[in-house]
């Protein structure tokens, strides 16, 4: 209740002073309002303030072993989680790198089968009886008679040779 007539009596007072305050300069209006501030602060004299140096340098932080072991396994937990996390990405571009490198070899291969397969054709095509008989004319070779064809390995023209093995036999200790 006495709150109410605080509020009713501040409220009345609002009201006259800004009726006064049309009339007033700005000066005027200025000084009253830091009148009005000053009677707020507590005390009759201004508020001071003071810088108060704190030497921190003679403080010894006490060591507290259970947060010495919380911060040893979180680091150990962290550095674990680091290296799988590394293991799987060096795996990762390790598998990316093989891809890269099979793909390589996969067309390497295919370059290879197709100059295979043009040099079987050139062989194919010079190796022809026909073309090889048509260069030996053109030289004026004829074809040998019965008995002129020597072999390098001292075998006759058209004679068959059979087979032999010979089973290589170990000295016995």
């Amino acid at each position: 209740m006495a709150t109410m007539a605080m509020a009713g009596r501040e409220m009345a007072e609002t009201q006259t002073r800004s009726s006064q305050r049309r009339g007033m300069s700005v000066a005027e209006r200025n000084r009253e309002m830091y009148e009005q501030q000053r009677a707020r602060r507590r005390g009759p004299t201004p508020e001071m303030f003071f810088a108060k140096h704190i030497d921190n340098s003679r403080i010894v932080k006490a060591d507290d072993p259970e947060r010495r072991k919380e911060m040893r396994s979180f680091t150990i937990a962290m550095t674990m989680f680091f290296v799988l996390t590394m293991v799987y990405v060096w795996q990762h571009f390790s598998a990316i790198e093989v891809g890269y490198r099979v793909e390589a070899q996969k067309t390497q291969v295919e370059l290879l089968r197709e100059q295979n397969r043009q040099l079987e054709l050139s062989e194919a095509q010079l190796s022809d009886p026909g073309r090889i008989d048509h260069i030996a004319k053109e030289l004026g070779l004829d074809t040998p008679l019965p008995g002129q064809v020597v072999r390098q390995d001292g075998m006759a023209g058209n004679s068959s040779v059979m087979a032999q093995a010979h089973i290589p036999v170990l000295p016995v200790n």
